[in-house]
């Protein structure tokens, strides 16, 4: 299985060994710092917002219009912006890194 590092808003590195699913939900079951997916991970809330390390922006399959959609309502977006409730753990994504943006 995979591991994932996220950057909490707080600075803090946590990295999580042999994990798998949607970040979100990863994020969730280990209580990471401001990741709240507070519509249940359908893509409509940006709750779980996370800038992805810019290496790994090429493995993910792009965002999807819905994604995209509910990141433009979000004003702390940027061109590496996703939802974690849309990128799926995969071995092809061992290693990779995220930061959480801080709530404003």
């Amino acid at each position: 299985m995979p591991k994932v590092t996220f950057i909490t808003p707080s600075g803090t590195k946590v990295t999580l060994e042999d994990v798998g699913g949607n970040l979100m939900e990863i994020a969730q079951d280990h209580e990471i710092e401001g990741i709240d997916g507070d519509c249940g991970g359908v893509c409509s809330c940006s709750t779980c917002h996370v800038y992805v390390s810019p290496p790994w922006l090429a493995k993910l399959d792009p965002a999807g219009s819905s994604e995209k959609d509910t990141l433009s309502f979000d004003d702390r977006t940027r061109d590496n912006s996703r939802l974690s409730c849309q990128i799926e753990l995969t071995k092809a994504l061992d290693g990779l890194e995220v930061s959480i943006p801080a709530k404003e």
